[in-house]
C-alpha cells in the first residue's frame, strides 16, 4: 500500500499543473473556436452562395447574349431568305443569261446584303451559297475561303427552320476567330438549292465569354441541341469532366472531383456550362481560413504565456495544499493546517467539513446495517405465523379423516389450498390455470358456508390457461358478486376466452339485483367503491391491472337493475417471462 501511494503522488502534482495549463488554453481558445466555427459555417454559406450566385448570374448573362446573337442571326437570315424583293432578285439572277443584266442584279443584291449587315452589328460573314455550283459562293460581304464546305462544320442545333453550327473557325478568308453560323434555305424556282449563310461577328464570342466578369478563372463548355457534342470554348479540362458536363443532368449546380459545374439550359435547346476548379471557387474561403489559423496560433501563444504566469503565482500554495491533503489521507482525524491564503483556506475548510460528513456517513451505514439485520429477523418471524396456521390446519385435516368427518376434511382441505395460494411463497405472477384452480377452491368454500344457496360455474378456453396474470386477480371480483350481487338462487359465472389478436378477456357475471347508471359510475371511482363496501376488492384489481398492464388493459362494468352485474377485463396475452417479478 505504501508503494502505491508513492507511485501515485508525483503524477497528481504533475497532472494538476498540466490540467491548469490545458484549462487555460481551452478557456482562451474555446470562445475563439466557437466564434470561428459559427463564423466559418456562416461565412462558408455566405461566400459559397455569393460566388455561386455570381457565377450563375454571369453564366446566365453570357447565355442571354448568345441567345440574342442567335435570334439576330435568325432575324437577319429570314430577311435574306423570306424578303420578297431579295428573293425575287436572286431568282432572276440565277435564271438570267445576259452578263450585263447579271452585273446590275449583283450590285443591287450586294447593296442589300451590306445594308442588312450595317444595321445588325452582330452579323459577320454573310453569303448566298449554292452547293451544286462549281463555285458555291454566289454573293458575300467578305472574302470566303476557297474550301467553303458547310458539311464539315459541327452541328449545333435546328432552330426556327434553320441549321446552326459552331463554335468553329470563321469561313472568312483571313480570319481564324471562333464564330457561330447559320444556314437557311432560300426558296427559288428551279432545281438548284440556294442557301443563305450567316456568321456571328468575328469578336462576338470573345466578348461574350469574358473571364473578367467572373473574377476568377472559368472554363466554358457548350453542349449542342442533341447532347452529342461538347465543345470546350476556352482552356483544357479532363475528359471525365467534359463527359459529365455533356450528360443529360438537369442540375443547375453540380460538384464533381475537384470541379464545380454550373449549367444553363437555353430555351433554344443548347446548354452552356461554366466549370470552376474548387481551389478557385474556395479561394476567398481559404484566405479567411488562413487568417483564422494565424489568429488561433497567436491566441494559443498568449494562453501559454498566461498559463505560465498564473502557475508561477499559485504553485507554492498549491503544493502546500497538496501536502495537506496527503497528510489527511494518512491520518483522518488530524486537523487541517491552513495556508493563510484566503482562497486555498476556503477549499481546505470545505475539505475538513466533507471529512466530517464522511465520518458521519460511515457511522450511519454501520447503524443501517444493524437495523437491516433486525428487519431480516422480523421478516423471518412474520413468516412463522402462516406456517404455524398451515401446519395446524393440516393436523385438523388428518384428525377429521381419522374420525371419518368427511365434510370437515373437505372444508379444511379447501381452506388449506386457499391459504396456501393466498399466503404462500408463490410468485406474484401465476398462470390463469393456477388462478382458476384457486377460484374453484375459494368458491367451493363459500358455497359450503352459504349452504349451497348459489351456483358457480367456470369456463375457460384451453389455449389461455398458460397465460400469465397477477395472482389474486379474480377472487376479489367473485367475492364482490357473492357479498353484494347475489340473491336467492343466485349464480356466478367466470368466463375466460380469447379476445381479438393477442388479448384475453376475463369476465365475472352474476344474476343479482344489479344497479342503476349513477350507482355504477360512483362504483367505478375509487371513493365510490369504498362507500359501497367494495374498496378492498375492486380498487385492488384496478390498481393491480394498471401496475402490470398500464394503458394496455381495459376494465369495464355493466349492470342493469333486476338482471345482475358483469365485470369485464381485457388484458394482453403474456407469459411469465414478460413480467419483471
Amino acid at each position: 500500500m505504501v508503494r502505491v501511494l508513492k507511485r501515485n503522488h508525483t503524477p497528481v502534482v504533475k497532472s494538476l499543473r498540466n490540467t491548469l495549463f490545458i484549462y487555460l488554453v481551452i478557456g482562451t481558445l474555446l470562445p475563439l473556436l466557437l466564434v470561428g466555427f459559427v463564423t466559418y459555417t456562416s461565412i462558408y454559406s455566405i461566400l459559397s452562395g455569393k460566388i455561386g450566385n455570381g457565377i450563375s448570374a454571369s453564366l446566365k448573362q453570357e447565355a442571354s447574349s448568345l441567345e440574342i446573337a442567335i435570334d439576330n442571326m435568325d432575324f437577319a437570315s429570314k430577311q435574306f431568305a423570306l424578303d420578297g424583293q431579295i428573293v425575287e432578285e436572286m431568282s432572276s439572277f440565277i435564271q438570267e443569261k445576259q452578263i450585263y443584266r447579271k452585273s446590275q442584279m449583283m450590285n443591287s443584291i450586294n447593296q442589300k446584303i451590306n445594308l442588312v449587315n450595317f444595321t445588325n452589328p452582330y452579323i459577320g460573314l454573310t453569303a448566298y451559297i449554292m452547293p451544286s455550283s462549281d463555285d458555291p459562293v454566289l454573293f458575300t460581304n467578305m472574302s470566303a475561303r476557297r474550301n467553303f464546305d458547310i458539311s464539315t462544320l459541327p452541328s449545333f442545333m435546328r432552330y426556327n427552320g434553320a441549321d446552326y453550327y459552331g463554335p468553329h473557325s470563321t469561313m472568312y478568308a483571313v480570319g481564324d476567330n471562333l464564330v457561330f453560323s447559320e444556314q437557311r434555305i432560300v426558296r427559288v424556282p428551279g432545281e438548284h438549292k440556294l442557301y443563305i449563310y450567316l456568321e456571328t461577328n468575328y469578336s462576338l464570342l470573345r466578348k461574350i465569354f469574358n473571364q473578367e466578369s467572373y473574377g476568377m478563372k472559368v472554363n466554358h463548355l457548350l453542349v449542342n441541341q442533341e447532347g452529342t457534342s461538347t465543345y470546350v470554348i476556352d482552356g483544357k479540362l479532363p475528359q471525365g469532366i467534359i463527359k459529365a458536363a455533356g450528360s443529360n443532368s438537369n442540375l443547375s449546380h453540380e460538384t464533381l472531383t475537384g470541379y464545380h459545374l454550373f449549367r444553363y439550359a437555353s430555351p433554344q435547346g443548347w446548354k452552356l456550362i461554366a466549370v470552376v476548379k474548387k481551389s478557385e471557387f474556395n479561394s476567398e474561403i481559404y484566405s479567411w481560413f488562413y487568417k483564422m489559423i494565424l489568429l488561433a496560433f497567436s491566441t494559443l501563444l498568449f494562453a501559454g504565456v498566461l498559463a505560465w504566469m498564473i502557475w508561477k503565482k499559485i504553485y507554492g500554495p498549491l503544493r502546500k495544499v497538496n501536502l495537506e491533503i496527503n497528510r489527511m489521507a494518512e491520518n483522518v482525524t488530524s486537523p487541517v493546517a491552513y495556508t493563510n491564503v484566503e482562497e486555498f483556506d476556503f477549499v481546505l475548510s470545505n475539505f475538513q467539513q466533507m471529512k466530517k460528513q464522511v465520518n458521519e456517513l460511515i457511522v450511519a451505514v454501520a447503524h443501517n446495517e444493524k437495523q437491516k439485520s433486525q428487519f431480516e429477523i422480523e421478516k423471518l418471524l412474520s413468516q412463522i405465523n402462516p406456517h404455524f396456521l398451515h401446519n395446524t390446519l393440516n393436523t385438523v385435516q388428518w384428525m377429521a379423516r381419522l374420525n371419518g368427518q368427511k365434510e370437515i376434511d373437505k372444508l379444511v382441505t379447501l381452506l388449506v389450498k386457499v391459504l396456501h395460494y393466498n399466503l404462500g411463497k408463490q410468485s406474484i405472477i401465476v398462470t390463469l390455470g393456477e388462478e382458476i384452480e384457486a377460484i374453484r377452491n375459494y368458491m367451493e368454500l363459500q358455497r359450503i358456508r352459504y349452504d349451497y344457496e348459489f351456483e358457480f360455474n367456470v369456463e375457460a378456453d384451453e389455449d389461455v390457461l398458460s397465460v400469465a396474470v397477477p395472482r389474486f386477480l379474480l377472487q376479489p371480483l367473485v367475492e364482490n358478486s357473492i357479498y353484494h350481487g347475489l340473491s336467492d338462487n343466485g349464480r356466478v359465472d367466470v368466463l375466460i376466452t380469447e379476445h381479438g389478436e393477442g388479448e384475453v378477456q376475463l369476465c365475472v357475471r352474476d344474476n343479482g339485483a344489479g344497479m342503476d347508471v349513477d350507482t355504477l359510475d360512483q362504483l367505478l371511482s375509487e371513493d365510490g367503491a369504498k362507500k359501497r363496501g367494495l374498496g378492498i376488492g375492486f380498487s385492488y384489481v384496478n390498481r393491480m391491472l394498471r401496475t402490470y398492464y398500464g394503458e394496455q388493459m381495459k376494465l369495464e362494468m355493466y349492470s342493469k337493475l333486476g338482471e345482475g352485474t358483469v365485470v369485464s377485463i381485457v388484458i394482453p396475452r403474456k407469459g411469465k417471462e414478460d413480467f419483471d417479478d
